[in-house]
């Protein structure tokens, strides 16, 4: 089923986006979630794509846009700023887009006859307030350590130097990486179990503003992290079940029409 109600995609539409907003997207990296979500979206916008340096670096061009030369980064131009708004990270970007086009990604926050209250919010909408953080925040972390261990592992060494690189990836990787990533795919997995409204997304029966989010570190999980169908059989489907939407594959196909190909990983 696709995302959200006929009322509030109907509502969406009426309202009329008013706003120019650019995409500036980076290769292999955390912007093809936002790309995404504008299609899920249905909003009209400008993309501008870079590729990364030799050194697999955002360029230097991305800086012209925000200081910190990251991307994602998205500008918006309506009437009632003075000039075009400037705004990165992803879940800033999320929040501020589903803000203004898409309250249909965000969980009700009161349960019936409990608003305001303390302790009255729905389950929905507490894991999407924990998701939100949780992707950036404790997921990601783990999936770039994994990065940089592989880069430690496969970095171009004299051979006689090789050996000490190895066992210092190995190590890491057995005694720090892969117990952390069972930990959280073991829980992610329950999560999933334990949805509310016995729904397929994270946080219930319908697609949120959090499970765009965890796309990016969960798609790399299954690249680099060992998250495989025979141990973690709900998260694999979970993943394969955002990659089905209509709205994820034309933003891939929206990639592969102007680069060329998509690979989402470093």
């Amino acid at each position: 089923m696709e995302s959200g109600t006929v009322t509030d995609q109907q509502q969406s539409m009426q309202t009329g986006q008013k706003a120019k907003i650019t995409l500036y997207w980076l290769e292999k990296s955390r912007s093809q979630r936002i790309l995404w979500l504008l299609e899920e979206l249905k909003l009209e916008y400008e993309l501008k794509t870079f590729k990364r340096t030799k050194e697999k670096l955002a360029p230097q061009e991305l800086k012209d846009i925000h200081p910190l030369g990251k991307s994602p980064v998205i500008t918006v131009e309506a009437p009632a700023a003075p000039k075009p708004l400037v705004i990165a990270e992803s879940a800033n970007i999320i929040e501020y887009l589903t803000d203004h086009f898409g309250s249909w990604l965000v969980p009700k926050k009161w349960a019936e006859g409990k608003e305001g209250e303390v302790g009255g919010e729905s389950e929905e909408w507490l894991r999407y307030r924990f998701f939100m953080h949780y992707a950036e925040g404790s997921l990601m972390t783990y999936l770039l350590v994994s990065l940089l261990v592989a880069n430690i592992r496969n970095s171009p060494v004299p051979f006689f130097i090789k050996p000490i690189t190895g066992m210092i990836a190995g190590k890491l990787d057995s005694m720090f990486l892969q117990p952390n990533f069972k930990t959280h795919f073991t829980y992610l997995e329950s999560q999933l179990a334990s949805s509310p409204n016995d729904g397929e997304y994270l946080c219930g029966k319908e697609l949120t503003g959090a499970d765009i989010l965890m796309s990016f570190p969960l798609e790399a999980a299954k690249g680099r992290a060992g998250m495989d169908p025979d141990r973690y059989p709900k998260l694999c489907k979970y993943v394969e079940r955002l990659q089905a939407r209509d709205a994820y594959k034309r933003a891939v196909q929206k990639i592969i029409d102007i680069e060329g190909e998509y690979n989402p990983l470093l």
